[in-house]
């Protein structure tokens, strides 16, 4: 009897199991990806020169030589990457879905260390849809440049993939977004450089709000978000002594955007006005505009840029593209303190230009490219009475990236 006890219960078991499998649904994907670059100098960037964003400021020694004028390169293959997307039974009315997907990026190269990219749980009631978990910052959006570097347009094109809650509504040719907004792997620069502290302390997430049109391969859109972080929590005073101090800096930022696409084309181009978007991979920042000499607490002014690229891809298998990017240092809203500090990405650049061309040849599962990139910055002192760059003089870099990658 034992035995056919045991025996019932495992088909129980098996049958459970297959019950619940035919409900889901499973799609394995990823890449391998390898990255060959030069550069002409040394930059800002990440992931020892991956993640290239602009050429770095002149540092001349005692002789007159610049110790950032030394090209460099190398040879990557941690953008190589693995995913899966899940369709999983309905919830009430809901159609579910999932996604997971990470790469070996980790924090440099000395190791490889997996990643997450993205992960997200998806309920979708048709004309609405609520995404829980990390995807794409809603500033980086439906619109991107098709580009061979990594850095996928940036600073020019906000990019993070941050945890969030966001709504979407759809009716016809029209699309409503909302989302809250958290920081984990992009951070917001500050008093001691990229730290989560800022918005976790805050207790507000970073709020977006956004209106998009669809038809026949066009999509134009707007956005605006904010962001609101407490720089710091406690201060030191004149005397030496250490208070708690209560400290906010809030800044609205504005984009649009528009794509168009056919068999042949890929036409995009995005501008923002961006206040304090470090998160984003943004210039900019924000300064010190007054301190309490007693207490040491701080008031803050930001630092606003405007930034637009357009890019342009034409063909099916030979596919040659142009990209151009242009940002502008606006200056502060308010006039800093003399001999205080900016925090931020970029804070003593006034303008910069990049300019770009490649050619990709491409067939199922295959991709390979070559890309051209020039980049100028122009570099200066900030004038205090209203944070802009002046007395600018410029420097450049020429960036060269070899891509193969097989997909799957």
């Amino acid at each position: 009897m034992k035995k056919y006890i045991i025996i019932a219960l495992s088909i129980l078991f098996v049958t459970n199991s297959f019950a619940q499998l035919k409900d889901f649904s499973y799609k394995f994907y990823g890449q391998v990806r390898t990255d060959i670059f030069y550069n002409s100098r040394a930059n800002e960037e990440t992931v020892d020169g991956l993640f290239y964003m602009y050429p770095k400021d002149k540092v001349l020694d005692d002789d007159g030589n610049d110790l950032n004028g030394t090209a460099n390169g190398s040879f990557y293959i941690l953008y190589s990457r693995l995913g899966v997307d899940v369709a999983g039974p309905k919830l009430g009315t809901a159609k579910t879905s999932a996604k997971i997907e990470a790469d070996f990026r980790g924090s440099g190269t000395s190791y490889s260390t997996v990643r997450i990219r993205h992960a997200y749980l998806n309920l979708d009631w048709g004309t609405s849809a609520l995404l829980l978990g990390q995807t794409w910052h809603p500033l980086f959006g439906d619109v991107s440049p098709q580009i061979l570097n990594l850095a996928t347009g940036a600073p020019f094109q906000p990019f993070s993939r941050s945890p969030q809650i966001r709504y979407r509504y759809s009716d016809k040719n029209y699309q409503l977004t909302g989302a809250l907004v958290w920081q984990s792997q992009y951070l917001s620069q500050g008093p001691v450089g990229k730290s989560q502290d800022y918005i976790k302390n805050s207790c507000l997430p970073e709020i977006y709000v956004g209106a998009d049109y669809k038809s026949e391969g066009l999509l134009a859109g707007v956005g605006i978000e904010l962001l609101s972080l407490k720089p710091r929590t406690q201060a030191t005073g004149e005397n030496g002594h250490t208070y708690k101090v209560s400290e906010r800096i809030t800044t609205l930022s504005y984009e649009a955007h528009v794509k168009y696409t056919n068999n042949d084309w890929f036409l995009g181009a995005k501008t923002v006005l961006g206040s304090n978007l470090t998160q984003a991979s943004g210039l900019g920042g924000f300064g010190i505009k007054s301190t309490d000499k007693r207490t040491g607490e701080q008031k803050y002014t930001p630092i606003r840029v405007s930034s637009t690229w357009i890019n342009a891809v034409y063909g099916k298998k030979w596919k040659p593209g142009i990209f151009v990017g242009y940002a502008k240092n606006l200056g502060t809203s308010d006039e800093l303190e003399a001999g205080s500090k900016l925090y931020g990405t970029g804070t003593n650049l006034d303008k910069l230009v990049t300019a770009g061309a490649e050619l990709t040849y491409n067939v199922p599962h295959w991709k390979f490219g070559l890309e051209y990139t020039l980049s100028s910055a122009w570099y200066g002192s900030v004038e205090r009475t209203n944070g802009k760059v002046i007395d600018t003089h410029a420097v450049c870099n020429n960036r060269i990236v070899a891509v193969a990658m097989f997909m799957f």
